[in-house]
């Protein structure tokens, strides 16, 4: 697994790409707070009350709000209240602009969510220092949460294939268990193997081999619902997980696969390649004890699917009473 980038997380500030909300009832003072951040080259945009703020930050998205406490109406608090009880805008940071000194006013602020305040009178430095700060404090907790997303998606995919891997295609298909055993649903399992692959990796090289993989993958892929769960189980072999599926359907959807694999046709320098897949299934049963025995059944499904010369499906399931794979071509 590739390493974020940890020096995107602090690149040199810029405050043209920041917007600033500026809220304030008096148009003297947001010419004044406007000067001083269009000065220092903020995006700046302005509302003269607090459901124009409401309006502004629905339609503008702003990284930061300058907003005044005390105003007609709707005060600065309400305004901040009504943001912070909002998902999509509680990150905002807010700074308050205020000519109150009263303790119970800035520690309201505080508790609202607020992130900082600024009394007036107010030097340009000051306020100026303050609203980068907390810019530089949103841009790098936005940024760290966009490495974070990163890693949480990379500890799930197979990265060549860019499919589940098998970690968490193991961990779904253990949750599809537990539902069933809740709810009393089926659901199927389906084992995949690509037929002589060793051979092309021999014949063609590795790099080819991955190319193999990768475009499998993605016309399978394309040929599932989007509640199935498709992932890597490890080297040629892939599970699909079926929810809310009989065997009847996954017999269906076996043999689509099957079929989608063969007229699959992929380029190389000399002649192109053709692959065919085995495939072994097999159901839920209320008898099962884990999931493993799913994956089990499977399994063996999968080795009678070769060991009957490839190229087909073999379900698992009862026959006169006994189990035991049945073959479908």
């Amino acid at each position: 697994m590739q390493s974020p980038d940890l020096e995107s997380l602090t690149p040199s500030f810029q405050p043209q790409n920041f917007l600033v909300l500026v809220v304030d009832d008096l148009r003297q003072n947001l010419k004044i707070v406007g000067t001083m951040l269009d000065e220092a080259g903020y995006g700046t945009t302005f509302s003269t009350s607090g459901p124009q703020a409401l309006e502004r930050v629905q339609a503008a998205r702003p990284d930061l709000i300058v907003l005044d406490l005390m105003m007609p109406d709707m005060s600065g608090l309400d305004v901040c209240r009504t943001l912070k009880a909002n998902p999509e805008f509680r990150e905002i940071p807010i700074i308050f602009l205020t000519a109150s000194h009263r303790q119970d006013h800035l520690l309201k602020a505080f508790e609202l969510g607020a992130v900082d305040y600024v009394t007036k009178p107010f030097s340009s430095a000051e306020l100026l220092a303050r609203v980068r700060t907390h810019l530089e404090l949103k841009h790098t907790r936005d940024q760290l949460q966009l490495v974070l997303s990163e890693v949480q998606r990379m500890a799930t995919i197979d990265s060549l294939t860019g499919v589940l891997n098998r970690r968490c295609l193991f961990d779904l298909a253990k949750r599809e268990f537990e539902r069933s055993q809740r709810y009393g649903s089926v659901f199927t399992l389906l084992m995949l193997d690509v037929d002589h692959f060793k051979r092309i990796n021999d014949t063609y090289g590795h790099m080819v081999g991955d190319e193999v993989l990768k475009s499998l993958t993605q016309a399978i892929q394309r040929s599932l619902r989007q509640v199935d769960q498709f992932g890597r189980y490890g080297g040629e072999e892939f599970v699909i997980v079926l929810p809310e599926s009989p065997l009847n359907i996954a017999r269906q959807v076996g043999d689509r696969l099957r079929t989608i694999s063969s007229q699959l046709s992929i380029p190389t320098k000399t002649d192109p390649i053709s692959l065919t897949v085995s495939i072994g299934i097999a159901a839920y049963n209320p008898q099962d004890k884990a999931v493993e025995d799913i994956f089990e059944r499977a399994d063996r499904a999968l080795y009678q699917a070769k060991a009957k010369g490839r190229d087909r499906c073999c379900v698992w399931e009862e026959v006169d009473g006994s189990t035991a794979p049945v073959a479908t071509t």
